[in-house]
């Protein structure tokens, strides 16, 4: 059903026709707050558009989709880039993994180890293909957060990081896969001659690949005035939260400087977002709207793409969907999408923005933002308009010229005050101007319009599965899956744990920490850990054969709960043993702090020897033991509930088997 104020709007498009040529082209007052007109000229000019995209990185946001039914998966996949679907992306950005935390998680790197290479390391080339496969027309952007601590003798800017980039691209092209985009460090800065070196070698390799600098901010601009060689070598110009209020912010207005407006490149904010699915909404429009009218930006990319992260971990809802329960297949789909599909639509990279048609509403950014687009050839328009701001109703009063003068006009709206579905992204009406080219209508506040030419827009209508949590007991055993390859449920924090042959005379397949030196990291260190399992399990053992593979330390972490920023900061419950048999059981809360609850020593476990480890909880009970001896007993009521946890304390290459937990009492026992 139509809004009142939009029957208001439509029921004026028969007898207002003949006098809107005689409306003066300022906005003016009106019952319905102000009037604004809006040329869209199929011969007029302005930036060409990059296209709106997500970013997959940063990194672990979508470790779990992978792990989804395939049905579920589909549907996820199918809402974040099917045309004329969903959010039907028109860029995706992918993480090169170093094995190290980028924020939500480590994601592994194609060479752990100088000269050995695995292409089917992570998920982010099997997300790039799921999303081609959707979408041949999606451009693919590449940039590193982390790197193997191999590479430079631990510094990144480095030949070796150079031709570390150029070994990941190779792999991208086994998979099939063409990257259109390549950045440096995210928000690391840069270094002049190291992005010349890359550009060179791209030139001789990569020749199509676009070279993006910096990913940080405005800085590169300034550097690239001065020094021509790498003004040369940087294609676009790539900053990260133009808009105010920075990361998370309002992006109410938006920035350039003088120094990126001259260097004749694209500005894209590369990027932006960083909020909660639903109410990121808003600013995720305004930062497209008012980033091109504020600072001529034209390219935008949403951090992240989705939340596939269990909810304990930091920002469990920001990107476009959350997807944090593979074992029920739950999901859900965010405001944030429906607002993407608002440009991306009825848009496609190359077309032109139009300055004439794009600006304020009542000249005042209070009343929202708009701004249009054409089609190469002009055969196509797009005008969006954004009223997040507003607090009353407007209206907009449109004339097309040239090939777009009398073309049937198609709304689409989202109401960001609405929760159900059925408000975001809908098929309103479609507008026929009258032989002038001009038509109008009158809008709510809190809401996205397109007004397209553009007729394939669509709107998907996949349910998802209620969500439920994952039963115990649970057993995994690491069989069944390719040699280098992430388990189910398995998701690493730090490090990079894969399935490879056992060790120590074991036959089939274990779980191993493959990173053997400290990574070049993006946020601060910690031991190299992954989390396994439903934040809401609460009384349980687990259990786990482990191996040391040199002298060093094997942890098993139970009741892990919420983490914030670094990774360090996980709350839970630390057992840890020594190859010597010194063991400790510790309490780590989410500021980083341990509390020690006992410590003692068992006999030596030696290298190249497997044991079973097991830490058991109680409702406040807690004890570990190591080969079916109990060796600590503690109470502690602290943590309720959480995943479990395996890890090490340095960069071994240690290995874990025949993992499982099982319930102590009723509390999720029943079979998946």
């Amino acid at each position: 059903m139509l809004r009142s104020s939009m029957r208001v709007g439509l029921a004026l498009l028969g007898p207002w026709m003949a006098a809107l040529a005689q409306t003066p082209a300022s906005p003016s007052a009106t019952a319905s707050g102000v009037t604004t007109q809006i040329t869209v000229d199929a011969a007029g000019t302005g930036r060409v558009f990059g296209g709106v995209g997500a970013i997959s990185g940063g990194g672990g946001n979508s470790r779990l989709l992978n792990d989804y039914p395939a049905q579920q998966r589909d549907q996820i996949l199918d809402y974040l880039f099917k045309p004329g679907y969903g959010a039907s992306l028109q860029i995706l950005k992918l993480e090169i993994g170093g094995d190290a935390n980028s924020t939500d998680g480590s994601e592994p790197s194609v060479e752990h180890t100088r000269g050995v290479v695995n292409c089917n390391a992570g998920y982010e080339f099997w997300l790039a293909e799921q999303a081609k496969l959707r979408n041949p027309n999606l451009k693919l952007y590449a940039l590193a957060w982390a790197a193997p601590g191999w590479i430079g003798g631990g510094k990144f800017w480095s030949q070796d990081m150079v031709d570390y980039l150029m070994t990941w691209l190779d792999c991208a092209h086994s998979h099939g896969l063409s990257i259109d985009y390549l950045g440096g460090w995210n928000e690391r800065g840069f270094n002049q001659a190291w992005y010349e070196s890359l550009h060179t070698a791209l030139a001789a390799k990569h020749p199509t690949i676009q070279l993006v600098g910096d990913d940080s901010d405005w800085k590169v601009a300034a550097a690239m005035a001065k020094d021509p060689a790498f003004a040369k070598s940087v294609d676009i110009v790539g900053v990260h939260y133009s808009c105010e209020g920075g990361d998370g912010g309002s992006a109410n207005s938006c920035h350039s400087t003088q120094a990126g407006l001259d260097t004749g490149k694209p500005l894209w904010d590369s990027e932006n977002g960083s909020q909660d699915n639903n109410t990121g909404a808003g600013p995720l429009i305004r930062a497209i709207t008012r980033g091109y009218i504020d600072a001529k930006m034209t390219g935008f990319l949403n951090w992240p793409l989705i939340a596939a992260i269990t909810p304990n971990l930091p920002y469990p809802t920001v990107g476009l969907m959350v997807s944090a329960q593979p074992w029920s297949g739950s999901y859900s789909v965010g405001k944030s999408l429906w607002t993407t599909a608002q440009v991306t639509q009825f848009t496609q990279p190359g077309w032109l923005f139009l300055d004439s048609g794009s600006g304020y509403l009542g000249g005042d950014r209070i009343y929202g933002s708009y701004t249009s687009l054409r089609s190469p050839d002009g055969a196509d328009g797009t005008t969006i308009v954004e009223t997040t701001t507003a607090s009353a109703p407007s209206t907009v009063a449109f004339h097309t010229a040239g090939k777009l003068a009398n073309k049937p006009v198609h709304v689409w709206v989202t109401h960001l005050d609405a929760s159900a579905q059925q408000d975001q992204f809908v098929h309103v009406t479609d507008l026929q101007p009258d032989g002038a080219g001009r038509y109008q209508m009158t809008l709510d506040p809190a809401a996205i319009y397109t007004f397209s030419t553009v007729a394939s827009a669509g709107k998907g209508d996949a349910a998802p599965p209620a969500a439920s949590p994952l039963r115990l007991p649970y057993q995994e055993t690491f069989e069944g899956y390719r040699k280098g390859e992430e388990a189910r449920y398995v998701a690493d924090m730090q490090g990079a744990f894969e399935v490879q042959p056992c060790a120590a005379g074991r036959p089939g397949k274990c779980l191993q920490q493959m990173a053997p030196t400290k990574p070049i990291e993006w946020q601060d260190d910690s031991d190299a850990f992954t989390l396994v399992g439903d934040p809401s399990w609460t009384n349980y053992t687990v259990a786990v054969d482990a191996e040391l593979a040199r002298p060093g330390v094997l942890e098993v972490i139970g009741r892990a709960d919420i983490q914030k920023r670094p990774q360090s900061h996980q709350q839970g419950y630390y057992f840890q043993i020594a190859n010597t048999g010194a063991w400790t059981m510790a309490r780590s809360n989410s500021d980083g702090k341990r509390t020690t609850l006992a410590s003692g020593s068992a006999a030596p476990l030696g290298i190249g020897r497997w044991h079973r480890l097991s830490l058991a909880f109680d409702t406040n009970k807690i004890s570990a033991s190591v080969d079916g001896h109990t060796i600590s007993s503690v109470t502690d009521g602290s943590y309720p509930a959480g995943q479990i946890g395996l890890g090490v304390t340095s960069y071994d290459t240690d290995q874990f088997d025949n993992l499982s937990i099982t319930p102590i009492g009723t509390a999720h026992s029943e079979a998946p």
